[in-house]
């Protein structure tokens, strides 16, 4: 009898053993501040992306998918959480998760991951940087790899006046041995090739590329030339249809004005710079991807690229994110692996949002039942399928757009609007809120803003900005804006 029960015992385990061992792998890839300017997405002409454009030939391409917040903190916290910023309240650079109320005791992706079994090992920017404690990383990662801060040359390269740092862009270093994204590829291969055979892994690769500052090394800048290198179209008269309220969203922010680096001569080394450390990134990724392949693994492991957010870069007469125009939501998503559909681009407009109960769905992992997105399973089976949700990206409080197929819809949070037809204004160049013949699309998008509007979580900071319904008064990181206040340049 004992030995019955021992076998059965034995039986049971391998069968438990191999049942971990089916559930896909995930190889979790981020990028910072990288918009649509990827080869595979066309957002510009000479993006010279090898590595993206191959995965993405190999999965599903979201060419309509929106960030949750134009902003790294909110944005990250978003998809992580599986909750709305207009749901937790977190809206600046701070607070992180677990000193907010609404996400204190949240189970977020990673844990759901680790607590499922996986291996979970995470490097680079993931969370944005300083938001999780040393105390609560235990609870998300089984390991946390190395996350090298900006890079530092002796001294600044671009010749333009700056209030940070990070404003700044050019070859930097020499050897692509020297830059911080090298290295957190290099940590990333490390971890596909020490991962664990008899379970399966949740492997996370944040890159620091294309956020300032733009770094790369010099042969990244020689893909693109500077006297051929072509520029992103910019409307002079552009912001003349916009609300007084859209400029509030970026006040006063480091990130230059098109207007000085144009001035300074700096607009054309900048536009060259964050293509060069796109395609350094992109070469990152495919040192990671190659490991994966030599794993002997990529079989059985989904892969997942995404941005955080999108990044102007010189459109609508500025340059970072902060908007919610195109140039800030739209970010690359691509997934690939088993159980997705090969060679497909998928146009319904889907959510950074949508990740966590899609990677659950795939994995068939027991996630929070009260998860904000919406599983992506139906279009990697068929990137046609119906899809009812438009994507909706917050700034602050109460400021939302909705993105459909065609149309984006903006209300800000003194209630003045704009609406463009992205199928003939891709541009975002016409504002046709005014126009009587648009106004059933105007409500029929309106109906999908947020019902929750969270204001600021205690401790909010850095690019917050407030306004009082009953009074008016808006306030720009406890700063009044004064009633006439000229916008900055």
């Amino acid at each position: 009898m004992k030995t019955l029960i021992l076998l059965a015992a034995l039986l049971l385990s391998c069968m438990d053993s191999r049942a971990a061992t089916a559930r896909p792998n995930v190889l979790f890839i981020a990028a910072d501040d990288l918009n649509d300017w990827i080869g595979c997405l066309g957002g510009h002409p000479q993006a010279h992306t090898p590595n993206l454009d191959a995965l993405a030939a190999r999965g599903t391409l979201f060419a309509n998918a929106h960030c949750q917040s134009p902003l790294c903190n909110p944005s990250r916290s978003s998809l992580l959480t599986g909750l709305r910023p207009s749901t937790t309240g977190i809206y600046g650079l701070a607070p992180g998760i677990r000193n907010v109320a609404a996400t204190r005791e949240r189970i977020t992706l990673p844990q759901t991951f680790t607590r499922a079994g996986y291996h979970t090992y995470t490097c680079g920017k993931i969370y944005h940087d300083g938001s999780m404690t040393l105390k609560d990383r235990a609870a998300e990662f089984n390991q946390w790899g190395p996350a090298p801060g900006a890079l530092r040359p002796a001294r600044p390269i671009a010749k333009i006046p700056r209030t940070n740092p990070l404003i700044d862009w050019g070859p930097y270093p020499e050897r692509d041995e020297d830059h911080n994204d090298y290295q957190i590829a290099s940590a990333a291969i490390s971890a596909l090739r020490a991962a664990p055979t008899n379970q399966p892994f949740f492997i996370a690769c944040g890159f620091r590329q294309p956020h300032v500052p733009c770094y790369a090394p010099p042969k990244y800048f020689d893909l693109y030339p500077a006297d051929t290198l072509k520029m992103p179209p910019v409307l002079e008269t552009d912001r003349d249809d916009t609300p007084r309220f859209s400029w509030f969203l970026h006040w006063r922010l480091p990130e230059p004005r098109l207007k000085l680096l144009r001035e300074h001569d700096q607009w054309r080394p900048l536009v060259r710079a964050y293509l060069a450390g796109t395609s350094f990134m992109d070469a990152q990724v495919g040192r990671v991807l190659q490991t994966l392949e030599e794993t002997g693994r990529a079989t059985n492991t989904i892969v997942v690229f995404w941005s955080d957010h999108g990044w102007h870069l010189g459109e609508k007469l500025i340059t970072g994110k902060n908007t919610l125009w195109e140039r800030s939501t739209r970010v690359p998503l691509i997934l690939a692996g088993p159980g997705i559909t090969a060679k497909a681009r998928c146009a319904r407009p889907v959510e950074l949002l949508d990740l966590f109960p899609t990677l659950a769905e795939l994995c068939q992992l027991d996630a929070p039942k009260d998860l904000e997105g919406h599983s992506l399973l139906p279009l990697l089976r068929d990137a046609k399928a119906r899809r009812e949700w438009p994507a909706i990206t917050t700034h602050n409080h109460d400021n939302h757009t909705v993105r459909s197929e065609q149309w984006r819809f903006i209300r800000y949070a003194d209630g003045s609007e704009e609406l463009y037809n992205l199928r003939n204004d891709p541009n975002e160049w016409t504002n046709v809120i005014a126009r009587p013949a648009y106004l059933d699309v105007q409500r029929d998008l309106a109906r999908w803003l947020p019902a929750k509007g969270a204001r600021p979580a205690p401790g909010s900071r850095d690019r917050i900005l407030t306004h009082d319904r009953q009074t008016g008064a808006v306030v720009w990181e406890n700063k009044p804006i004064g009633k006439d206040e000229a916008p900055p340049d």
